[in-house]
């Protein structure tokens, strides 16, 4: 049996619950323990990157149905303009903010919903949707989901990614 032993969390975040795993071993790894060096799979140690799970929240909350952009005013006019510059790419990130521990993570969203949704119900199923692939794809607790909505899209508002009248 392995224990699976956690250290205190920070304040204000969720203590992760302590389980006993079973483990199997074949006879490689039975023999790399006996020569001191752990399981294969445990020996080392992954990190995953803001921007990683930045990313994956992203693709979620976009995911949303009533979820009509990521991200402010402001950064969505900036956005516009870098699109237009030749070799600019739109920001997969734009509107999330991560901050990623060991163990656990922390996400802010700023979304613009279209007219008409029920705000309530669009940021209910953001908060699911990135909580459930964060933790599929990251295997990090989310401790939070922060989520501001920053502007609602009209029906007759343009876009701002339409083509710009000059060429």
């Amino acid at each position: 049996m392995v224990s699976v032993v956690g250290s205190s969390p920070p304040l204000g975040k969720v203590r992760m619950a302590m389980t006993d795993t079973d483990v199997s071993v074949s006879k490689e790894s039975a023999a790399a323990v006996r020569r001191g060096g752990g399981a294969p799979g445990t020996r080392g140690r992954t990190t995953i990157a803001d921007g990683v799970v930045e990313k994956i929240a992203a693709l979620a909350a976009r995911d949303v149905v009533g979820v009509h952009a990521m991200g402010s005013g402001l950064s969505r006019t900036f956005g516009a303009v870098r699109d237009r510059v030749p070799g600019g790419k739109p920001p997969v990130t734009r509107g999330v903010k991560a901050e990623v521990g060991e163990k656990q993570t922390a996400l802010d969203l700023e979304i613009v919903v279209d007219y008409g949704v029920a705000i309530a119900d669009v940021a209910r199923a953001v908060r699911e949707n990135v909580v459930a692939a964060v933790e599929r794809m990251a295997g990090l607790q989310v401790v939070e989901v922060n989520i501001a909505v920053g502007d609602v899209k009209l029906p007759d508002e343009e876009d701002e990614e339409t083509e710009p009248r000059i060429q």
